[in-house]
């Protein structure tokens, strides 16, 4: 019976959907062994480190991952670095298949004046930053401002805006940073104000998170009861549409309707706004808009302008594939067709496909890839796969040291009435994971 061996570079959650799709394609003639890389000391990605620490429930599939994990055949390999500490190419000779489950880290540029001035900050540094990812201890945010501009119209801006608006009390019994919880305690903004340069209808936002906004209970939430009206009738004349776009425009009418609080506390969203220049002496101060319009189904630019007066501005316009060595990207994404890089190499997840779509796309995205790969199998090699490839001595963090760190956070967790105390010092996380 040819036994294969799979290599999987990224733990997150296209990477495991992949070792979950290739487990479930083994059969009497078929059987794969699966080494999972990973280039922190921990797993599960942004499982750990996008997702929002109030929305603890999405978190749950972390417990399906692990149940992955316990599968025959099944190997981490995290704490080591594509690119740093092993080639594509060694990987690609060792093993029958190489699967990128990579994802997208760099946060794309606005391409406006002032974007570098201090206080203006990627989603990408934000939200690993108040998750206590590692490498983004030191990022440097500045709340001493009344006002807060998110710019983006996706379920990251709204994650962003989410953790800017709320009351940080009710951050309190969550897995969030303690350096970040501090900060918003001293927080002075009570406004934060969401821009997306298209209209209702194009937003990326989901309907769920819409219909969360107004159980914030410290928080009143805004959105021009009149551009939803207009995107309503757009939408109507658009014939056949789908039905989580409809769900989406009835999710912000809703908001509209729902009753204000009076709380100190606001969240506004504002369509058809796109910053053009971030103004600021050293530090933002202001970002200008031009007002958009939707002729004909298109976004276009009026000669109408307005202002925000802000101290702080986070950007969530999309994520690009992170490079490798050996590794061609193409509009933000690992150059691929249909998930074939090239020889014996795949990818899957945000590095195939962009920064679309929620947790679960990628289930059917990597059963997809993983049939090309089953489609493409040739002889099996004979090699010894990743153990052969690293340095003498360096330290891997394994599904035993993962599972230490792991139960090291949750009693810490226990003890304080969280979910878990992430740890944030990389060296002691892998003092953690090979003790």
């Amino acid at each position: 019976m040819p036994k294969y061996k799979i290599a999987i570079v990224g733990a997150g959650p296209a990477g495991y959907f992949t070792a979950q799709a290739l487990q479930k394609a083994q059969n009497e003639e078929l059987t794969f062994t699966i080494d999972m890389i990973e280039r922190l000391p921990t797993p599960w990605g942004l499982v750990r480190s996008g997702v929002a620490p109030d929305h603890p429930k999405i978190k749950t599939v972390s417990k399906v991952f692990e149940k992955i994990a316990k599968e025959e055949g099944f190997r981490l390999f995290a704490n080591v670095e594509l690119g740093k500490d092993i080639s594509l190419k060694d990987l690609r000779e060792a093993y029958d298949a190489v699967v990128l489950a990579t994802g997208s880290a760099t946060g794309r540029k606005l391409g406006i004046a002032g974007e570098d001035l201090k206080n203006c900050i990627s989603a990408a540094d934000f939200v690993p930053w108040y998750n206590s990812h590692p490498d983004f201890t030191n990022v440097s945010v500045d709340l001493n401002t009344d006002t807060a501009v998110v710019i983006g119209a996706g379920n990251v801006a709204m994650d962003v805006a989410r953790m800017l608006a709320i009351d940080p009390t009710d951050l309190d019994l969550t897995d969030i940073a303690q350096q970040a919880l501090d900060l918003f305690k001293a927080s002075k903004v009570r406004s934060v104000i969401i821009c997306g340069r298209r209209g209702p209808e194009h937003a990326a936002f989901t309907a769920a998170e819409l219909r969360d906004l107004p159980k914030l209970e410290n928080t009143d939430v805004y959105i021009d009861a009149d551009q939803i009206h207009r995107a309503a009738i757009r939408v109507d004349q658009m014939g056949e549409v789908e039905k989580e776009l409809k769900n989406n425009l009835e999710a912000m009418r809703l908001i509209t309707e729902h009753h204000k609080k009076g709380v100190e506390r606001k969240l506004e969203i504002k369509f058809l706004s796109a910053p053009i220049e971030i103004r600021g002496n050293g530090k933002v101060e202001e970002v200008i808009f031009t007002i958009n319009e939707v002729k004909e189904g298109k976004v276009v630019a009026t000669d109408k302008t307005f202002s925000i007066k802000t101290g702080l501005v986070v950007t969530a316009i999309g994520y690009d594939a992170v490079k490798y060595p050996g590794v061609k990207i193409e509009n933000g994404r690992i150059a691929n067709i249909a998930g074939h890089v090239e020889h014996n190499v795949y990818v899957t997840g945000w590095a195939k496909r962009g920064p679309v779509g929620v947790i679960g796309t990628n289930k059917s995205d990597s059963a997809d890839v993983v049939d090309l790969i089953i489609e493409n199998l040739e002889a099996p090699k004979n090699s010894t796969g990743i153990e052969g490839l690293l340095k003498s001595g360096h330290e891997v963090i394994d599904q035993v040291g993962w599972e230490k760190i792991n139960a090291s956070e949750v009693i810490s967790g226990e003890l304080a009435g969280k979910p878990r105390i992430k740890e944030v010092d990389w060296n002691r996380l892998i003092s953690l994971g090979t003790s």
